[in-house]
């Protein structure tokens, strides 16, 4: 199994269709009369904590990939560190898209709105933004470390060095 690096064209899509999303939301809620959408600031908060989370458990992972205990890694959990790393890219990235969308009908508005109405929106994009800055990193710390053996020019496809710790 040959695990690939997340496209950031795949994120650019999951942040326009959130973009897309938030927009549409803004401007059928002004349509109905209602006020605009404003996210939570646990949401932002949560983000934050799923940032965290895959950045300490990216680390632990690296470090006991690269040192010589000779302990094996679980190549389980490895490769379930890789998926949450690739998740977290793409919910940040449609996430802080939503927000993104939801500020972006906000503040072209011809009244600039209060900061408690757009400021939780700017705390949910730049949430996005560090998920999934975290989230590629992570994925970088998945990565596993040439061997001595290996060759810099060597077909990575049959060598399987796009896998997670050794899961492939």
């Amino acid at each position: 199994m040959n695990l690939q690096r997340t496209s950031p064209l795949s994120i650019v899509a999951f942040a326009v269709v959130g973009i897309g999303a938030g927009l549409l939301v803004q401007i059928a809620r002004s349509t109905a009369g209602q006020g605009a959408l404003v996210p939570p600031l646990s949401l932002a908060l949560t983000m934050l904590v799923m940032a965290a989370v895959l950045i300490v458990l990216g680390i632990a992972l690296r470090r006991a990939v690269t040192r010589a205990s000779g302990k094996p890694v679980n190549p389980f959990h490895a490769v379930r560190l890789l998926a949450g790393s690739k998740a977290g890219q793409f919910a940040g990235a449609l996430l802080g898209g939503f927000g993104g969308g939801l500020l972006l009908q906000v503040l072209t508005r011809s009244v600039m709105p209060a900061t408690e109405l757009w400021l939780p929106m700017l705390l949910v994009v730049f949430a996005g933004v560090v998920l999934v800055v975290c989230g590629v990193i992570t994925e970088s710390l998945c990565r596993v470390p040439p061997s001595e053996g290996d060759e810099p020019g060597g077909d990575a496809g049959s060598r399987g060095t796009d896998s997670a710790a050794g899961a492939a």
